[in-house]
Formats: C-alpha cells, sequence, structure tokens
C-alpha cells in the first residue's frame, strides 16, 4: 500500500504553486493550500482556490505576516513545499522563507532532512 501525505503548499496561487496544488491531489495526497486573507480582491485568484476546493483540496487561511497562522498551518501536515515568488526583492523573498523555517521548527511535526538543513546553513549562517 503506498502511504499518501498530508501536502501544504504556500503559494499554490501561482505559476508553479497551482501546478503543484494539481499534481498533490492527482497522486492522492491530502493537500492543503495557504491563502492568504486579502486574496478577495484578487477574483482570478478567488476562483482558483474555490477550484481545489471542488477538487478537494482543504483551504488554510494564513499569511507570513502572521506567523501564529503559519505555524497552525504547518501543524497540519508532514509535507510543506513553497512556491512563493512574485516582485518583490530578493532579500525580501529570504525574509518570507525565514519565517516559513521557523514556523516549522516551532510546529515541530515536520522532518527537516539534512541537505535542507546544510542548504539553509550555508545560504544563511554563513
Amino acid at each position: 500500500m503506498e502511504i499518501k501525505s498530508k501536502v501544504l503548499v504556500i503559494g499554490g496561487t501561482g505559476y508553479l504553486g497551482k501546478r503543484l496544488v494539481k499534481a498533490s491531489l492527482g497522486q492522492g495526497h491530502e493537500t492543503y493550500v495557504l491563502y492568504r486573507p486579502e486574496i478577495g480582491v484578487d477574483i482570478e485568484k478567488v476562483q482558483l482556490i474555490l477550484s481545489f476546493k471542488e477538487q478537494g483540496a482543504h483551504l488554510v487561511q494564513g499569511s507570513f505576516n502572521d506567523q501564529r497562522s503559519l505555524v497552525d498551518a504547518v501543524k497540519l501536515v508532514d509535507v510543506v513545499i513553497c512556491a512563493v515568488s512574485g516582485v518583490h526583492i530578493r532579500s525580501h523573498q529570504i525574509l518570507l522563507q525565514l519565517k516559513l523555517v521557523d514556523a516549522i521548527k516551532e510546529a515541530g511535526n515536520v522532518k527537516v532532512d539534512n541537505l535542507y538543513e546544510y542548504m539553509i546553513n550555508r545560504l544563511f549562517f554563513l
């Protein structure tokens, strides 16, 4: 019997993210999509989020501006995929990723493999 994961996709409405959500659902994983509260102003993203729900995804409201919401979302799953991108400058993206790493550490239920830990240490702490 194949083991299925509980997968959280952050950035699920973007170019790569929507493909990751569809692939996760297609593989039969219990899939969670983090969406921001302010997404309501973008009708295309709202429609995409609703289509994910219709396909069986769980919608989780959260934001990088609300660390508690990130931790709570991470506690629901055992795999976290971050596909956040955009027009932000690189240093801002790095800060967002560090917030997610902190949430993963605080939640304590997602295994961070040694390669990932090595990469984080090389990128941010050298």
